[in-house]
């Protein structure tokens, strides 16, 4: 096992940002920073096949792991971002545990999935060996799935069961859109929601994750004090949107 998988396993804590643009030197550039990981996001971004390749890259020459979201939990959508390999991948709105079964198929070879093989990156290009990456480091591969409506939450004591699954993830926004109060995360069914899955989770000993675009120190806080170890905070241009916002204010105050 590698020691960014141990990580979910151990349920230490893993600390990540959003990337949502196209241009990979961002990417580096975040990576440099020191995240355990950058969330390339293919779900709600422009991102192409090519582009998310060239983040992939500048994430590992900037020294951090890459977890890529696909648009939704399908075998092809999954297959060709898998062949790139990246560190991990994240299937968004996974609802049963028949959805999530097939989700963990798609990422894995015969006997335990169906997962065609051609891997190219993923394998350097044929540089190494195939059985290697067969028997170990598509195994070693980190899978996320994220849970995102109260369907979900009524499904996660079967859900937990399956093995494959090393972080389930909340889309706190699209949680409470689930019960007809989107983006109120801090009501008081939402947030029932959140902590009666926290503690379905905790008891199968499972990594807890959440994904959100504050970079608020008391929020991100609040995530991990609830018992949450896998924290997604903030986006690439989020970032830069408010280290802009920052620099204008000061200059408004010249004279």
């Amino acid at each position: 096992m590698n020691s960014f998988k141990a990580k979910f396993t151990n349920r230490e804590l893993i600390k990540g940002m959003h990337t949502t643009l196209s241009d990979a030197s961002v990417t580096e550039m975040c990576a440099l920073v020191g995240f355990d990981f950058i969330w390339i996001d293919t779900e709600h971004s422009a991102l192409d096949y090519y582009t998310l390749q060239t983040h992939l890259i500048a994430a590992k020459a900037g020294g951090t792991h890459s977890l890529v979201r696909i648009p939704w939990n399908d075998p092809i959508l999954a297959k060709r971002v898998l062949e790139m390999g990246p560190d991990g991948i994240i299937f968004p709105v996974i609802n049963t545990a028949e959805e999530l079964d097939a989700a963990m198929k798609s990422t894995l070879y015969p006997p335990h999935g169906t997962r065609g093989f051609g891997p190219v990156r993923a394998v350097k290009y044929g540089l190494s060996s195939a059985d290697e990456f067969i028997n170990k480091e598509s195994l070693d591969m980190v899978r996320c799935v994220q849970i995102e409506s109260a369907k979900a939450v009524e499904n996660l004591p079967q859900m937990v069961k399956n093995p494959w699954v090393d972080c389930f993830i909340f889309g706190p926004c699209d949680l409470s859109g689930s019960i007809g109060e989107l983006n109120n995360v801090e009501g008081k069914r939402t947030q029932d929601l959140l902590k009666k899955a926290i503690d379905i989770l905790q008891k199968a000993n499972k990594s807890i994750g959440v994904s959100f675009g504050s970079t608020s120190a008391d929020v991100i806080k609040g995530w991990h004090d609830m018992g949450i170890n896998m924290v997604s905070a903030g986006t690439d241009y989020m970032h830069i949107v408010s280290g802009a916002k920052r620099v204008y204010s000061i200059l408004q105050t010249l004279d």
